[in-house]
Parts: structure tokens; sequence; C-alpha cells
């Protein structure tokens, strides 16, 4: 594949293609740009429609690009005045559909309400299960890596990629935009490919539209060259690293602290507990344990200043998916310190002075990962749909 310099037309439009194949089939939907300044994404769809135009390789089902945040991307920035990858909560999203009153400014409540009806199309579209890849880059340089909401279904996909998996980092952030589209019952896997100006971050976004398709069952990879180079693309770039990490600690960015992370971090760098990552108005800020660090900020924009992760050996992987499978946490009330939600049926209540460490890990295993505080005790609940899709029987 090309290592070309990135450079895009500032003329984006919000469709960036759509392949439809002879036979019906699974749909794959890709968002590239939520963020304007990660344009890479974009790039590479355009290579791959570009692809299947002039290739006939029995595509099955269908292939859709959006582009994420037009205004955001014409101005090469990050987002306007709200993230375009954290305002998608359930609340909001209710409200939008309900037609308002907005409660964002109103560039961003376009570019959510246009997004939100492209996405709806495709979805409405497909005529079989239906697949969601978000493309995205950060500021700091380092390899490229595989985010999902931890359920099985989506770990079947992502783990077809030849990069680390991440575990836990979408459940520690609010309102984006894979946990709307896994609520809806589809498969979501998201994919960070590199530094937002590196050339080769546009072959990994290539390599990944490969991957998903070819996991999805649309096209087979032995029919395109691209496809088959995918997974060596992203291998040799990614083979010294573990396979399967989960996020351990997220420091968050508030407005107005001062947070400037010091020079020279990657990700995938280790880093020890106590060690200075960054400085804000109140002080220095120490790594709270010893790991490797993700996406630390370099840039003026964002709320995340790093996440801290380490390795998952592939056992416990294994005893997840047997917990899961034998639907273990419907018995979570029985762990020490935890008992059911009587507001949200589908959350349980941790009592942090009783439950502690083990069983808390007990409901990561089970598929409990997104965990907020309330007061002292801990609100931790799981996905739909973890094993089965909205149209099986169960989920």
């Amino acid at each position: 594949m090309l290592t070309e310099k990135p450079t895009v037309s500032r003329s984006f439009q919000r469709i960036i293609g759509v392949h439809t194949g002879r036979k019906p089939g699974p749909s794959l939907v890709c968002v590239g740009g939520i963020h304007g300044n990660e344009t890479s994404g974009i790039v590479a769809l355009e290579r791959v429609f570009d692809t299947l135009a002039k290739k006939d390789c029995n595509f099955q089902g269908e292939l859709t690009g959006i582009a994420g945040n037009l205004q955001a991307l014409r101005l090469g920035d990050r987002y306007m005045g709200d993230d375009l990858n954290r305002v998608w909560t359930p609340e909001r999203v209710a409200l939008l559909e309900r037609g308002g009153p907005p409660d964002l400014a109103p560039a961003d409540w376009q570019e959510m309400t246009e997004l939100h009806a492209a996405l709806s199309e495709a979805f409405e579209r497909a005529t079989g299960e239906v697949a969601f890849l978000d493309l995205h880059t950060s500021s700091a340089f380092g390899e490229p890596f595989v985010l999902l909401g931890d359920t099985i279904r989506n770990r079947r996909f992502a783990f077809r990629f030849p990069a680390p998996v991440i575990l836990g980092l979408e459940e520690t952030i609010d309102g984006v935009l894979l946990e709307h589209v896994n609520s809806l019952g589809h498969i979501t896997i998201g994919f960070e490919a590199g530094q937002h100006d590196d050339p080769q971050s546009i072959c990994n976004q290539e390599a990944a539209i490969w991957i998903m398709l070819n996991a999805a069952g649309c096209v087979d990879a032995n029919q395109i060259p691209a496809a088959r180079e995918a997974f060596d693309t992203l291998r040799r770039q990614t083979q010294h690293l573990p396979a399967v990490m989960e996020i351990r600690r997220r420091r968050p960015v508030e407005k107005g602290d001062g947070f400037n992370m010091r020079p020279g971090y990657r990700n995938f760098q280790q880093v020890s507990a106590g060690e200075v990552l960054a400085e804000t108005h109140a002080g220095d800020v120490a790594a709270e344990e010893t790991g490797r660090i993700l996406l630390p900020l370099y840039q003026g924009q964002g709320n995340d200043g790093y996440f801290l992760g380490r390795s998952v050996s592939r056992f416990w992987l294994r005893v997840s998916y047997l917990l899961r499978r034998l639907h273990v946490h419907r018995l979570a009330s029985w762990l020490p310190g935890v008992r059911r939600d009587p507001d949200h049926e589908a959350c349980f209540i941790v009592d942090k002075h009783v439950a502690r460490f083990f069983p808390l890990q007990i409901m990561h295993l089970m598929g409990f990962r997104k965990v907020r505080q309330r007061g002292d005790t801990l609100i931790v609940s799981r996905r739909r749909y973890d094993l089965r899709g909205p149209n099986d029987r169960a989920s």
C-alpha cells in the first residue's frame, strides 16, 4: 500500500460512498472524521470505494461510508462547541428523535442531526447483520489498535484484527457514538490508526476497512490484493505488543485545569507508578500505577488527558466467555457488597467498603465494565446484546 502524504480536499460530503453487491448480505457502515482533524479515515474509505468500483469481487451486502463532522472537517478542528463523539447519550438521542428543542449549539446540533439521519438510513437499508466501524487517529504517535464495547459479539470481530484489542476504554467515556450504535444491537468496532498526520495512518485505516469487510462476509480477501495485504499491514507494526489490554485508569481534563502533557510519550509506551506524565495548575500529574499509556493528549482540544492499561491473558478471556454463555451475570447480587439497582434493572450497586477489588474483577468478567461513582457506591452496568443481536431469541 502507498504511504503518500495525507491530503484531502476541503470540500466534504456527508455520504462518502455506498457500494451495494449483486447479492444481499451483511452491511458495514463506516464513519470517518467525527473529529475534524482526523481525515485519514475519509481518504481510506475513498480508496476502498475506488477499488470496489474497479474490481469484480462478488461483493455481498453493502458498504456505506459517512463523514462525521462536516463543519469541523472544513475548519480542520477537532470539534466546534462540543465534541461530536461525546454527545450521543440516550437522553440527547431521545430528544433529537422527538424533534428537540436542541440542547447543543446550533452548529453542533445540525451535525448530530444530519449524522443521525445518515446512520439511520444506512441501518434501515440493511437486509442482514450490521457491523459499524468508527475510524480515528490520535495526536500522539504510536501503533494502531482496536477498541470495542465489551460484548462477545464485538469480540468476534475485534479478534480478527492483528492489532491490540483494548477493553474498557469506551466504557470510561459517556456519549460516544460507538455506545449509541451498540445500543441499537449492531456490531461496533473502533479503530485508532496512528497519529493524525502520519501517512501510514491512511494505510492502516484502509487495512481496517478490508479486515471488517472480510470479517462481516462482504468480500473474500483472496479476491482483492489490498484485502490480502491488510492483515500484514497491521501485523508488521503490532506483533511486539500485547494482544489484549484493559483500561485501568483515565485521566480526564477539566476546563481550566491547565493540563499539559509532558513531551515524548507515545501510544503503548511503558510508564511506572509515580512517573510524572503531565502538569496542571494544581501541580504534577503522576501515573497512578505501572502500565502502558494510551492516547496522551497533544492537541488543544479534548477532555481525555491519557489512559493507562495493562495486558489481559487469553485464559481470563476464556473464563469471561464461559461465564457469559452460562448467564452467570444473573447471580451478580450473590457477590459480597453487590446488590441490584432498584431504579435500573440492568445495573448493580457495589459498596466499595465491602466489595473492593475482587468482586469488581468478577463483574468485569461478566461484562460489567461501565463503572460510575455515586457517593460511596459504584454503579456498574453491562451492554445489551452481548451474545446475540436484537432479532435473535435472547441477548
